[in-house]
This record gives C-alpha cells, sequence and structure tokens, in this order.
C-alpha cells in the first residue's frame, strides 16, 4: 500500500465508530452481513449494494458510517473471521502441535470463507484478532529458543502454506466450476485428454502413467505432507 493510499483511506482500527442514535444497524451487523455475500457470492459479488441488500432497507451510503471505506471492511471482514480460530491463553508443552493445531484451524476458517485467502495477502494484519493470533505464533517460537525476527520468518512460512494452499484451493474450485470440471464425468474427460498428449509426446512416460491411474493423497492429506515439511524445517533450525 503506498503512502498516499494510506492517508486517503486511514485503518479501520485508528477510526472511532460513528454514533448514531438508533442501534437498528451497526458494525457488527454489516460485517456479518458483508461476510455472508462474500461466502456465497465471493469477492466479485461484495458490493455495498449487496451487503445493504443483505441487511434490509438501507442504502450503501448508510453502512460507510459504520466501516468508513471499503477497505475498512474488508480489515473487519478479515478479523472477523480471525476471530473463529481458537487461540489457547498459554503455548502448550508440545511447540509442533501447538503450531500445527493453529495451521489446522486457519485451513478450517479459510475453507469456510475462501475469500479469506485471496484478500488477506492485500491488506495490513492489523486487526485485533489477528495480531493476537501472530503473537501466539511468536510465543511459542520463541520459546523454543528463536529470535523475534526467527520466529517472524517461520510464521510466515507456516502461513504461506496455509494461506497459499488455501488459495490454491479455492482458484482450483472456482476454475473447475467456470469449467464445468466439477462434474465427474468432464472431469474423467479431461484428465483423458491430458493423458492422450502426454503419450502423443512419446517422452512423459511418469506423467502417463499417472494420467492413466491417477491416485495419490487427499487434498487434506497433502496439506498435512506440507505442513510437516514446514514443522521439520522449523525444528532443524532450532536444534
Amino acid at each position: 500500500m503506498g503512502e498516499g493510499e494510506t492517508n486517503e483511506f486511514p485503518l479501520i482500527w485508528t477510526q472511532q465508530q460513528t454514533q448514531t442514535r438508533r442501534r437498528v444497524l451497526d458494525r457488527e451487523k454489516v460485517v456479518a452481513a458483508a461476510i455472508g455475500v462474500a461466502d456465497e457470492a465471493g469477492l466479485d459479488g461484495l458490493t455495498m449494494k449487496a451487503v445493504a441488500a443483505r441487511l434490509g432497507p438501507y442504502s450503501p451510503m448508510a453502512l460507510y458510517r459504520h466501516v468508513h471505506s471499503k477497505e475498512g471492511l474488508f480489515d473487519l471482514m478479515l478479523d472477523a473471521a480471525t476471530a473463529e480460530i481458537s487461540l489457547p491463553g498459554e503455548p502448550g508443552g508440545d511447540w509442533r502441535d501447538d503450531l500445527r493445531t493453529l495451521a489446522l484451524e486457519t485451513r478450517r476458517m479459510t475453507s469456510r470463507h475462501p475469500w479469506f485467502a485471496v484478500l488477506v495477502h492485500a491488506r495490513p494484519p492489523a486487526g485485533p484478532h489477528m495480531m493476537r493470533r501472530l503473537e501466539f505464533m511468536l510465543t511459542v517460537l520463541v520459546r523454543q529458543g528463536a529470535t523475534v525476527g526467527e520466529a517472524m520468518t517461520y510464521a510466515a512460512l507456516v502461513d504461506r502454506h496455509v494461506l497459499g494452499s488455501a488459495l490454491q484451493d479455492s482458484e482450483e474450485a472456482r476454475q473447475e466450476r467456470r469449467q464445468g470440471l466439477d462434474d465427474d464425468a468432464r472431469l474423467y474427460a479431461a484428465i483423458s485428454a491430458l493423458r492422450e498428449l502426454a503419450a502423443a509426446d512419446g517422452g512423459l512416460p511418469h506423467l502417463t502413467e499417472w494420467l492413466t491411474h491417477p491416485a495419490g493423497p487427499t487434498p487434506e492429506e497433502r496439506f498435512a505432507i506440507g505442513l510437516d515439511f514446514v514443522l521439520d524445517g522449523i525444528a532443524a533450525r532450532l536444534a
């Protein structure tokens, strides 16, 4: 985010809520409605008009009194979704288990809110729940002997795997729906076409074999394997 953009749209966390006499509509209701719209229609369908329509007889301008800008709404949505992730009061006795549990909790949240992995990269992690989640990860790692700088790097690597996987899953699901590959018959036909291309090349025996009998871990199993790779690397550094 550029310096001028920051001045034009101050972070929502630095601004006070507008006090109104009528309490029918508040910030929490606006954010909940926006999350509902994004869950159902994706970020492309997330407009102030759509959020206002979900809330009832309100104009889009009425929402700005509570969220200030669309960027402010994004920040509030990200933090509200992060609040769904359970955080222990203190790290437990097994640092790997602490980080693995947090990673899996985060993955479950992004499965409920596919837009999160798209939006989180575009906004600063300044929300209170987002900062508390990061602080927990840093505490876990610092207690294992990492410096704060090292802990920040390791936490970022864990989140890169979690959010990168979520982003890939979200994009693949969107493309499958767009191309009709969420139908088993069409997916099988697409794989068969790829196999024919690989076989015709003549120099791709392993790829041809896999496309003939596609098999392997489930997406959840692949995620767990990748997470263990990251944690193994962190463990080696800590040692």
